[in-house]
């Protein structure tokens, strides 16, 4: 009967918690973002923000797609995650044959030395699926473990749907992301300045080792938006990483600046290269030509002015300041003036406050995300009664000055006088000895005088 009683206790408690974990998973809007009805030819597409995530423009983005090469980028942020670009990997006998006829690949040998940035560079520049597998060999001992790995790591980046079991995107069925995740994965990649640096590069020699003697090993970037020479070159351009293969089609991770806007985009499933790069820069443009960075709010403007409760005259009248910046990616369109904002003032401000001290906060929603800093004290405040208080705390110090000072002279002489009271009294004792010493006739004569 207790048993049957746990378990509807624990069912009810399990039933209670299902609905709220399910609206957890669908937090995030799904639908499709096109403000200005752009026209795309690649399946999947996302052109958002590089710095706050903002979605400028999506094309089935959450749908399930084969990532290809493009998969390369967790490889490489593992990699700068868990080893020095100093750190040698040796070649393995399966990292070079594991590799399918067609793949591209860097031409590593049998029991070859390399560093680890030797090995992300023939990984990011020629997208070798070879280094790949010698990079997760070398990290986790194994393609699975890599692979547990790369999972572990695109859920803390806070991917949906993405799966991967390979460290290199050799097509697989169980293989997959999406634009979003990938977005997501190309983000976190821009953190790291080597991947960046590297990813920028449009050629490529490795040099001599232990196990190859040439210097015949040059490699050309995969990625048309940053080669010069090429076609589709984006002065633009700053990375990151293509891919593909029959089943994806063809893909890129791409990123690009100017005039302080970073974006990136995401094409999976192009049926030709033309469409992957005419997609990528029509997006580019079109975020460069209709955003731009601007400021909502500058450290130190004047938010309020409030007076405060308790206050001396001259400091009563208090500004209240941003603490620090909130600028943001808006299209031009936008009137700053014109956004909703919510000033917070802390209630009952009374004095003394200090300079700096946080007294609110500031905040304005954007397509439905807030931006907001903290407001904060531009001077300090006294309070009315401070002159008073400095008046009580001195006359305080003063009194305890003298109390410290009488009771050293009383310590000193007080001492000193009953040392001397105590001498005299011996000295006293032994003459009164003198007298009685010998007999008592003495004490019995002066009794008989008295008579």
């Amino acid at each position: 009967m207790k048993q049957l009683k746990s378990i509807l206790i624990l069912t009810i408690i399990v039933l209670l918690l299902l609905p709220a974990s399910l609206s957890l998973a669908v937090d995030i809007d799904t639908s499709d973002y096109n403000p200005d009805n752009l026209t795309t030819n690649s399946d999947s597409i996302i052109l958002m923000d590089a710095k706050t995530g903002n979605i400028l423009y999506s094309k089935n983005a959450y749908e399930k797609k084969y990532p290809a090469s493009t998969t390369k980028l967790m490889t490489a942020i593992l990699t700068l995650e868990n080893c020095k670009l100093t750190d040698v990997a040796t070649v393995s006998h399966n990292a070079i044959f594991s590799v399918p006829v067609g793949y591209s690949h860097a031409s590593l040998q049998d029991g070859e030395q390399l560093t680890i940035e030797q090995l992300l560079n023939v990984l990011l520049i020629p997208s070798a699926n070879d280094a790949a597998f010698v990079l997760a060999e070398h990290i986790a001992g194994s393609v699975d473990a890599f692979s547990t790995m790369m999972n572990n790591k695109a859920k803390e980046i806070g991917c949906l749907n993405t799966n991967f079991v390979n460290p290199n995107g050799i097509h697989n069925s169980n293989h997959y992301s999406t634009a979003y995740d990938l977005a997501l994965i190309g983000q976190y990649a821009m953190k790291f300045d080597d991947i960046m640096r590297i990813a920028k590069i449009s050629q490529y020699t490795l040099s001599k080792t232990n196990k190859y003697n040439k210097t015949d090993r040059i490699f050309n970037a995969t990625n048309g938006l940053i080669t010069k020479n090429d076609e589709y070159y984006y002065p633009s351009a700053t990375g990151l990483k293509t891919g593909y293969t029959d089943k994806s089609g063809y893909c890129i991770v791409a990123t690009a600046e100017k005039n302080g806007v970073e974006l990136l985009e995401v094409v999976l499933g192009s049926e030709s290269i033309s469409d992957r790069y005419e997609d990528c820069i029509k997006l580019f443009d079109y975020g460069f030509e209709n955003y731009s960075n601007q400021s909502l709010v500058s450290a130190n403007d004047i938010v309020e002015n409030v007076e405060v409760n308790g206050a001396t005259k001259e400091t009563k009248n208090l500004d209240i300041v941003a603490k620090s910046n909130i600028d943001i990616l808006l299209k031009n369109s936008i009137d700053v003036s014109s956004l909703d904002k919510k000033v917070e003032i802390n209630e009952n401000l009374t004095a003394p406050i200090s300079e700096g001290a946080v007294v609110g906060k500031i905040t304005y929603t954007i397509d439905g995300k807030d931006y907001s800093t903290d407001l904060i004290a531009n001077s300090t405040v006294i309070p009315s009664n401070f002159e008073t208080i400095i008046f009580r705390v001195l006359l305080i110090f003063l009194i305890l000055c003298l109390f410290v000072l009488i009771l050293k002279k009383v310590d000193r002489y007080g001492n000193g006088g009953k040392s001397k009271r105590i001498v005299k009294n011996k000295k006293h004792k032994s003459k009164n000895a003198k007298h009685s010493k010998g007999s008592g006739k003495f004490k019995f004569t002066q009794i008989n005088e008295y008579l």
